[in-house]
This record gives C-alpha cells, structure tokens and sequence, in this order.
C-alpha cells in the first residue's frame, strides 16, 4: 500500500522575516489559505493511500497536529525527530514504521513546503512511477525545466524505462547560468525536486548496503521509541549517534536500483521570496501585493504586509516584506541572500532570528504588545476546550483581563470564571491555570510584572500536552 510521508524538518530562513525557526514556512500560507504543510496533505487526497506519515521536529508537533485537526485529517503516525538529521534518517525512521505496518509498503516522499500548481499532473507521475517503485527502484521525481535555473541542483537521466521514466544517471550540483544553460538546451537534465517513490524495504536494505550505521541507529531508535499522545519518540541517544545526511548523498548517488520520472506540474520549493513573485498573480506593473499594501509607480516587485499599512513609491525589481517586529528590504535578484541576515541575527542571538512577536503554543499563541523593564503585556488567545499547564513564577506575578470568551481560571485551591471585562491577580509563586471551557476563543490581556520575566520562569506541575514529562526527560539525557 502507498504511504505518503512528509518531511516537515526545514527551517526557511530564506524566507525570513515571515518563516522563522520555530514556526517555519511549511506552517506558513504562502500560496493560498492552506498552509504548505495542508496543501502538501491535500495534494495526496487524490492517492490511493494509507494515512500520511509526517517526520517533524519536536518543537513542531503541536502545530503539526493542529494543522492536521485543521483539514480533518487524521495522521498514521507523527514522528518526532529528537533533532535534525537531514533527510535520509528522517526517511529510515518513516521506513522502519511502515515496514512493521506492512512488508510491501511504498512510501511517496514529500518536502512538507513545496508547491505544485497542476495536482492531476502530479498524480498521474505518480501512478506512472509506481510499478517501478514497487518493482525495486528508487523512484525520484525530476521537474522538467522551463528556464536555466541556478538554485536547484540537477538529476542527469539514462535511459528509457517508459513513458517518461527513465534510469537514474547522475545527481549534479547547482550549476553556473552557462551550465544550466546548457542543461536546459540537451533535454537530459531535469530539476532535482527532493520527492521520492519508493519501497520501504528496498530502500532500507540500500541503507544496509550503503549506511550500515545510520541504519542501526534508527532502527534502535525506532526499537525504543515511546508512545506520546498521538507523537512517537525515538530513542534520542540512538538517534544522536546516527549520521547526519541527505537521501540523495547517502543513497541515490551510490544505489544501481535508481529512477526517475519526468514530472511537469507547476513545481516550485518556494525557496525564496522571488518563488513566490513568479508564481503569484501580478498587477499590469509586474506587481505582487499581499495584505495592506498602497502602491504608486512601482514595477516587477513583491509586498508583503502582516500587520500595518505598507506604502511604496518610485521602486523597480524589490521584495519588501514586513512583519510586526521585523521589516526586509531586498534586491529581487538577491533574495538568496537572506540566510545571510538570519545568520547574523542568531549569531547576535537576536529573538527576530527564531520567534515571531505572536508565539503559537499547543493550546493557542500569546503575542508581546508591550515589554519594559520589570513589566510586560501579552494578547493571549486560548482555542476552545484547551487548557493551559497548572503553573507557577518564581520571579513574576499576572493580572489577567478577559476581552473576548469565558476564563476558567485556578489559583491554589480556588477555581472561578472569568467572562468579559472581568479580571483577576495572580500573584507571584502561586501555582494556577488557565482554560476555555467555551466554545469560541478565549482572548485576554495578560500584565507581567517582577524582576525577571522569560518564558523559562515556568514550573510545571501538570500539562495534559506531557510538557512537563518531556522537559524532565530532556534534563535526564543531559
């Protein structure tokens, strides 16, 4: 049976100030108003196939889970990476869960944050590919390519296997514009997409052949994994070991048993701001505007606005994006170079490098509207049914306004509720929490006041997310 497994470990920074480390661009809607990681799910719906698998950082779980509630779809399993490992591990984990599902599994690889225009298209290869995939080879899929594209790296196809498939012949690097133009012009090169058809077996016995010791270390990993809600854990000191690399480094460049299938559908990465201009509607100008975006004579840009009023005058070929903490200005041709900023950034351990000014939790998000010395305020939106950990601060106390909803709120031994208008204290070392009961989002505004007041200023003593269990278990394995 075909699973469709989806890879959601990728950070984006070349699409900061928007994508951020700890809620990158999969969780992000981009293209439309599905994320990427809810159009990646909706693309396989056409498939014949089990329920998805997604392999996804620990930090992302929460998000990963409420974008699946979000569609109605309900995941085969959700693997939590204890940390990045580049993809060919990611895969063997996925490998070793199907395989103890099903001994014939074919697993349908997919980037979690990567945009297809044309889904039928995509469909249709996929079927082409199948028998071959569950036949033995390792089926990767190459874009055919419209322009002399020097960002993505390139798969050099062999010979015929089919309408449009073709024997795996080499992986080529990101080329120079007269390489890639010549790989444009021999109609033998293809685009690297990062996707991949192929059966769980054959690619773990690859594994065996080729990476004797990242398959060890995931399998016992897998072996010792632990149940979490609906999240599987492997075993962190078994995945530690294991070797970091790509699938293609690890296996496709070595493996005789390599495919590929010629895909044309509208495919982009989305890997940078100018992705997104060349697949967006355009204005008569060449313009792409998204949000609250006044323009006068400007031409060939992109402008994005998240929270305020963004007005441009007189400018040609730039990408302007603003965030509420955050604004980039760049040149359009060199929107690649973004990484640079958020390498800068988290080397000043600069916050704008991994947070947004609206942090999402799994039980809703809070965003800072105020910080100062000694006091804060925070909007803070609780999802309906969901409730906070039973909590306290060593250095802060809380006076808590509901603006919107009903609060259920416990301080010590009292339980009481809050609704519009009404507001409590909470003073400093008391233990308390918060929930909705209701079922509409609880807002309210949240001042912090005391001598410290970082988010690690948190003792937990029960969470119904197992938050506390996981940090317990993070400090044991240090």
């Amino acid at each position: 049976m075909l699973t469709p497994v989806l890879l959601s470990g990728g950070v984006g920074s070349r699409l900061w100030p928007v994508s951020r480390e700890l809620h990158p661009k999969q969780f992000l809607p981009l293209a439309g108003e599905l994320t990427m990681l809810q159009q990646t799910l909706a693309r396989t719906g056409s498939l014949q196939a089990r329920a998805p698998v997604v392999v996804c950082n620990e930090e992302h779980r929460f998000m990963v889970a409420e974008q699946l509630r979000q569609v109605g779809i309900k995941a085969g399993a959700l693997i939590l990476e204890p940390e990045g490992r580049n993809t060919a591990p990611a895969v063997a984990l996925a490998a070793l869960h199907e395989m103890a599902q099903d001994p014939e599994a074919v697993l349908l690889v997919l980037p979690a944050d990567h945009l297809i225009q044309q889904v039928e298209a995509f469909a249709e290869a996929v079927a082409r590919a199948l028998p071959l995939a569950r036949a033995g080879r390792l089926m990767t899929f190459g874009v055919v390519p419209h322009t002399p594209e020097t960002g993505y790296g390139y798969i050099r196809c062999g010979a015929a296997l089919g309408d449009d498939l073709y024997t795996l012949d080499a992986f080529v690097e990101k080329p120079d514009s007269a390489t890639a133009q010549a790989y444009l012009e021999s109609g033998s090169y293809l685009w690297n997409s990062g996707m991949f058809l192929l059966r769980a077996e054959t690619y773990l016995a690859q594994l065996a052949e080729f990476q004797p010791a990242m398959l060890a270390s995931c399998r016992r990993a897998m072996q010792e994994s632990t149940q979490d809600m609906d999240f599987i854990r492997p075993e962190a000191d078994a995945f530690a070991a294991c070797p970091a690399d790509s699938i293609d480094y690890a296996v496709m460049e070595h493996t005789r048993e390599g495919g590929v299938i010629a895909l044309d559908c509208g495919w982009s990465d989305v890997g940078a701001w100018s992705a997104l201009w060349e697949v967006a509607a355009r204005d008569p100008q060449g313009n792409v505007s998204q949000g609250d975006v006044m323009l006068d004579n400007c031409r060939d840009s992109y402008f994005r606005s998240e929270s305020r009023l963004l007005a441009a005058t007189g400018v040609a070929n730039l990408v302007v994006v603003e965030t509420a903490d955050a604004v980039l200005v760049a040149d359009r041709d060199q929107v690649q170079d973004v990484k640079r900023i958020v390498s800068r950034l988290k080397a000043e351990s600069r916050p704008e490098a991994s947070l947004h000014s609206r942090v999402y939790r799994p039980w809703g998000s809070y965003e800072t509207l105020v910080s100062a010395d000694r006091f804060q305020v925070k909007r803070i939106i609780v999802n309906p049914g969901q409730t906070l950990s039973l909590q306290m601060h060593h250095h802060r106390a809380e006076h808590w306004i509901v603006v919107h909803g009903t609060a259920e709120v416990t301080c010590e031994e009292k339980v009481f509720m809050l609704g519009e208008d009404e507001s409590t204290y909470i003073p400093l070392g008391r233990k308390h929490r918060l929930a909705n009961p209701g079922r509409i989002p609880l807002e309210l505004i949240e001042v912090q006041s005391g001598t410290y007041l970082g988010e690690d200023d948190i003792v937990r003593f029960e969470d119904v997310y197992g938050r506390e269990k996981a940090a317990q278990a993070r400090k044991e394995s240090h």
